[in-house]
């Protein structure tokens, strides 16, 4: 299909954004009683979407591609410059399953083209992995760029960004759609060209960065008026210096990870402000905080922080007075010497960062990915460089932030997809206005969860791991073991080599063969071990030889913070009708209990623990979970309630960013 076929309508006259106002009352009921509603009407509405397209499709695989290109061009001049709430889509899902068959040898499903619905009327598809979501996507994306909104269809890493990008570019050439990919390390002038595209593949945190520089650009303001005066008086027109178009249509593919789970951090642009004496006086905190003893301060692990006592404030103004200078200036003493704790006793090499290239790279913990160019704020990236002796980089000063959920919400249409959104089904409707919908899976799944196991020691766990993998290696299954970060993926790893199992290993060390890895991982007799890498949105080919043995089997080694991680692990297994199974090994000493357990936990630990771990895991260990959820919810809240203070701040003063 030609680009000339379809004329697409123009929502690139102006930064397009939506403004957000203070929801109240009245506007919340209504909107809890719409959550209410019965899923039978959505249910109806499908059945006569898919009826309605199955009468189309009768007719179109027997069209040459020229007619079948007419037809499409025809269904899509109908409805152009229309809300997509009142579009109907039967006739260009007609079109676009058969071009997607003959392009790329994929038609739509049925629960796929319910999924792409949902997703073009501003809703969240709950779609159980291995359902196809990159091919919904494309069905979501291709109708909305032909109807003429430009699409951003946001991944949660770049490989993701690439792989769904080029399995659909031929599908969105034959549309005559454009198609762009934004990955780390482009220049300005190839973000702006992948921008400008009628759809646009990108990560959520190369997204939100860029839309915080055109924020910069544009002094805070969004509104078309300043960029039109500009323009009519020969002014230097900042629309030509923005990166972005606006933000008009967002399909978010893991919604759940990018929306919740990353949500309690904002996102910072900042500049870099070097200092020498600067550097010095962090090696000097952190040897101050050495010298400190468990009576000097108090540690938080579950909200990780660090907490003086009077005994070491007391004890810092002696070490403090034997350094002079700054050190006798008690905010200053007390706040450096807080974050080198932090540092020394709340950050761990290999699960928080690792050293590359003799710097400091954070660990995304959601997906097991290091980002090279981010940093910790307030000094603490450069308290954990001095802790590890590598070379120290200069200190961060912030110049502009937004939090995830204030940018998500300024698109004039949010949508998205993931397998595992019930268990934060209202916070995603009541922060993002965002319901979501349960689609059913297109063959009935065959999953087996097999009982979980629980051991006193991170030792005892290792060991029963091993013997499992060798039992059910014996077998020819292939076996993925999923560990929560680098430094447990490396122990295991070093217990298989000295016990001879023959594996691979996937985690940020070796994100290059992330790819050939992945691509083995379903052949008969493969163990791999991983972090989250091999979680979220990693597609596992099984072989035909190991589907007979019993499919892929899938090992956790401890829970995460939130049960939709480990879920998504456990997705990896039996994906579309194929037999698979998965289990869970944890101890007693796993980074939840570690890092989460109140003193009331600990002490059933000390008291039952080494006897009876079964039965403490089992009370304890899903029940922590839960916990920390609740509390990550409170931070997000705040955060969220943080940003909207902010605003309207700076709208009262004048100076809104």
């Amino acid at each position: 299909m030609s680009n000339a076929s379809v004329i697409k309508i123009s929502l690139t006259g102006a930064y397009k954004e939506l403004k957000q106002t203070k929801e109240g009352k009245f506007e919340r009921f209504v909107r809890q009683l719409t959550r209410l509603s019965p899923e039978r009407s959505a249910a109806r509405l499908h059945k006569e979407m898919l009826t309605a397209v199955h009468q189309r499709s009768a007719n179109l695989g027997t069209l040459d591609d020229i007619a079948l290109d007419e037809f499409l061009a025809k269904a899509v001049a109908a409805v152009q410059g229309r809300d997509l709430d009142h579009v109907s889509f039967d006739e260009i899902f007609a079109a676009l399953r058969e071009i997607s068959g003959r392009t790329l040898g994929k038609r739509h499903y049925d629960v796929q083209m319910i999924g792409a619905a949902v997703m073009l009327r501003g809703g969240l598809a709950e779609m159980q992995t291995g359902e196809g979501k990159t091919l919904t996507a494309g069905l979501a994306a291709a109708a909305a760029a032909l109807v003429g909104y430009p699409v951003h269809v946001i991944s949660v890493n770049d490989y993701l960004v690439e792989r769904d990008a080029e399995q659909l570019a031929p599908f969105y050439a034959r549309v005559g759609l454009s198609v762009g990919t934004l990955i780390e390390g482009m220049d300005i002038p190839a973000r702006q060209s992948a921008y400008a595209c009628d759809i646009c593949y990108c990560s959520n945190k190369e997204l939100v960065f860029d839309y915080l520089k055109d924020r910069i650009t544009l002094k805070g303001s969004p509104s078309a008026i300043p960029l039109q005066v500009e323009k009519v008086f020969g002014r230097e027109n900042r629309s030509q210096n923005l990166i972005l178009r606006g933000l008009h249509f967002a399909i978010v593919d893991e919604a759940d990870s990018v929306l919740i789970d990353e949500a309690r951090v904002p996102c910072i642009i900042s500049r870099t402000v070097e200092n020498e004496d600067q550097h010095a006086l962090m090696h000097d905190a952190i040897v101050l905080a050495k010298k400190l003893t468990d009576e000097d301060y108090r540690i938080d692990k579950e909200a990780r922080r660090v907490t003086l006592t009077d005994h070491g404030r007391y004890r810092l103004i002696e070490l403090g007075d034997e350094l002079g200078g700054l050190w006798r200036r008690v905010q200053w003493r007390e706040q450096s010497v807080n974050q080198a704790l932090s540092a020394l006793y709340l950050y761990e090499k290999d699960e928080h960062y690792l050293i590359a290239d003799d710097k400091v790279q954070i660990i995304d913990e959601f997906t097991g990915r290091t980002m090279a160019d981010r940093s910790w704020e307030y000094g603490l990236h450069q308290m954990i460089e001095a802790k590890e002796g590598v070379p120290i980089t200069g200190e961060r000063e912030a110049i502009a932030k937004i939090s995830y959920q204030a940018f998500f919400r300024r698109y004039l249409r949010l949508a998205g997809m993931t397998g595992t959104a019930a268990e934060v089904r209202s916070e995603l409707q009541d922060i993002y206005r965002l319901p979501v919908k349960k689609i059913p899976t297109n063959k009935p799944s065959q999953r087996k969860f097999l009982a979980d196991r629980y051991f006193a020691s991170q030792e005892q766990k290792w060991l029963a791991v091993t013997e499992r993998v060798r039992e059910l290696h014996n077998t020819g299954r292939p076996i993925l073991i999923g560990t929560r970060s680098v430094a447990d993926s490396e122990t295991l790893s070093e217990l298989f080599k000295d016990k001879n199992i023959t594996h691979e290993l996937l985690n940020a060390r070796q994100n290059a063969e992330e790819a050939a890895i992945i691509g083995l991982a379903g052949e008969a007799f493969r163990i791999t071990i991983a972090t989250n890498m091999a979680g979220r949105g990693t597609d596992i080919a099984i072989s035909d030889t190991a589907i007979a043995e019993g499919g892929l089997h899938v090992i956790a080694t401890e829970f995460h913070e939130a049960a939709r991680i480990d879920r998504q692990l456990f997705g990896r297994a039996a994906r579309q009708g194929d037999p698979g199974s998965c289990e869970v090994f944890a101890s007693l000493e796993d980074s939840l209990v570690k890092q989460h357990a109140g003193w009331v936990v600990r002490l059933l630990i000390s008291i039952l623990g080494q006897k009876f771990p079964q039965f403490v895991g089992k009370l304890v260990l899903r029940k922590l979970q839960k916990k920390v959820e609740k509390a990550h919810s409170n931070i997000r809240a705040s955060l969220l309630e943080s940003d909207e203070n902010l605003e309207n701040l700076l709208a009262f003063s004048g100076t809104k960013q």
